[in-house]
């Protein structure tokens, strides 16, 4: 039972006492913020709105009132970390019945989000800029990211134990929780834990790299704390220097996927190299990819249909 709760308290309230109970310490730190983030809305939009008012009408109407301000799939999102906490609000007797049955989610149509990626030139051009030196820095993290597509947090919690050269493999099984206080944290998901192949080049330099190096630390994290920014400042630098178009660490991610899916790899393989819940996530990533390989595709039908 949540304190000094009643069918007279402010519903924002309630949901507040709710994540309090049922998700702090259950769910990671990015997830959390989200959920207060959710609080935070409920009592701007409808901070008068009591437990016993809450009717499929007023819930509709804080869908909507959201919704103006947010895409769909947003809304969504926001609809599903509010019905946790009202399922259990009827549960308790608080609230008579479901107000969340039947709603519909609207939202503000999603902007159009191309993703930004180089092309084989200036991957080339800026690994050949990167300055490789004895001791790790941040363009040995360049080069890691560049070659695996792994995310942000992925490749700062790589540890010497991580390698195994004699395979040329690389396992993730863990992120580094740059957000918070450091430390190493789960992945984003189950499918992220994963082994990957990594290329002879990066076999032949990481095997020197680490010499020496604590097989459990990271080998990109230090004293001072990390911050995205920082990485990619450095990035920009490189791109600009090399007269290439500039891009992120998470675009040298989007580089990786690309490439490989031009070069004729699987949507199947190029998921489970980047870590992704479903192909499906793959597909929606990289669709003006897909759809540009799909035209090739139908030239080389085409083509081997009008030799027959």
């Amino acid at each position: 039972m949540l304190k000094d709760m009643n069918s007279e308290t402010p519903f924002y309230e309630y949901y507040r006492q709710w994540v309090d109970v049922y998700k702090k310490g259950a769910i990671r730190e990015a997830t959390m913020s989200k959920y207060l983030m959710t609080q935070k809305w409920v009592e701007k939009l409808a901070p008068e709105l009591k437990l016993c008012e809450l009717s499929r009408t007023a819930y509709q109407q804080l869908l909507n009132d959201y919704a103006k301000e947010h895409e769909r799939q947003t809304t969504l999102d926001f609809h599903h970390q509010l019905k946790g906490a009202i399922i259990d609000a009827v549960d308790e007797g608080m609230i008579g019945r479901d107000p969340t049955r039947k709603a519909i989610i609207k939202g503000k149509t999603p902007r159009t989000k191309k993703i930004k990626y180089l092309n084989q030139f200036e991957l080339h051009t800026l690994i050949a800029h990167l300055d490789i030196k004895e001791e790790a820095n941040w363009d040995w993290f360049i080069l890691l990211v560049a070659k695996t597509g792994m995310r942000f947090s992925e490749a700062l919690a790589v540890t010497p134990g991580d390698f195994d050269f004699a395979r040329q493999t690389l396992s993730i099984s863990k992120t580094w929780d740059y957000k918070g206080e450091g430390g190493f944290l789960p992945t984003k998901n189950k499918s992220s834990v994963r082994k990957i192949q990594i290329d002879w080049q990066i076999v032949v330099k990481f095997s020197e790299l680490i010499k020496g190096m604590p097989e459990d630390k990271p080998i990109f994290v230090g004293q001072d704390k990390i911050y995205n920014s920082t990485v990619n400042d450095v990035l920009t630098r490189h791109c600009r220097a090399c007269g290439i178009s500039v891009i992120s660490i998470h675009g040298l991610r989007h580089t990786h996927a690309s490439l490989l899916l031009f070069a004729g790899v699987s949507i199947a393989s190029v998921a489970r190299r980047l870590g992704h819940a479903s192909m499906t996530t793959t597909q929606k990533t990289y669709l003006h990819i897909i759809q540009e390989l799909e035209n090739k595709d139908v030239d080389l039908v085409m083509r081997t249909l009008s030799g027959l």
